[in-house]
């Protein structure tokens, strides 16, 4: 029942070492897009102290029930299902959200719907962190994120690597200020914003 990932081999050390940065000391945190299920998996171990909320798509449920069914997961909820572009978020605020490797997959709609509802969902001070590649206007792609943005672009025209300034803005305008935005392994990024005070 365990889908695994390639991705996550290769980058679930850098980003568990970013999170030890960004995420609150105490509290709730909601993954957006668990995939798989490996990172939720191994997030909520590297941090006990915190209550984890993986969510995805129906067909993905079953690998994140299968990856958290072990000792060390006890503080992980069942999976349940969300679907980007819709209003089916539980019914609850939390202190910290997630979104790893997603937001160049799903299209622009779906990406403005992880703001909206990402940031209404946050408690004031609540951290919203992503991961992945994002491009910047005054910089040029590296050649391995253009052939990545080409390839992704072949399969679905409304996905690609979307630009810095564009993500920041939806976040500005869902009352998120930027914390940092730092460099990673493979050229991507760990960008992560706080929600201000009501």
């Amino acid at each position: 029942m365990k889908n695994y990932s390639p991705a996550f081999e290769r980058n679930h050390h850098p980003i568990t070492e970013s999170l030890k940065t960004a995420l609150p000391n105490r509290g709730s945190v909601i993954e957006i897009g668990s995939g798989s299920g490996e990172h939720v998996s191994w997030f909520s171990q590297a941090f006990p102290h915190l209550r984890w909320q993986p969510t995805d798509v129906e067909k993905n449920l079953s690998s994140i029930a299968a990856w958290i069914d072990n000792p060390g997961c006890t503080n992980v909820a069942s999976p349940i299902a969300l679907q980007l572009g819709k209003d089916n978020w539980p019914n609850q605020s939390y202190d910290a959200l997630i979104c790893i490797n997603t937001v160049h997959i799903v299209n622009w709609e779906c990406v403005k719907s992880l703001f909206i509802y990402g940031a209404q969902h946050l408690n004031p001070g609540g951290v919203f962190f992503v991961y992945g590649p994002y491009k910047y206007k005054e910089q040029d792609l590296a050649p391995s994120n253009e052939q990545f943005d080409s390839w992704l672009k072949s399969h679905n025209p409304e996905s690609g690597i979307r630009c810095f300034e564009d993500i920041n803005q939806l976040a500005l305008n869902n009352s998120l200020e930027l914390v940092n935005d730092c460099a990673m392994p493979s050229n991507n990024h760990s960008i992560w914003w706080r929600k201000k005070p009501d």
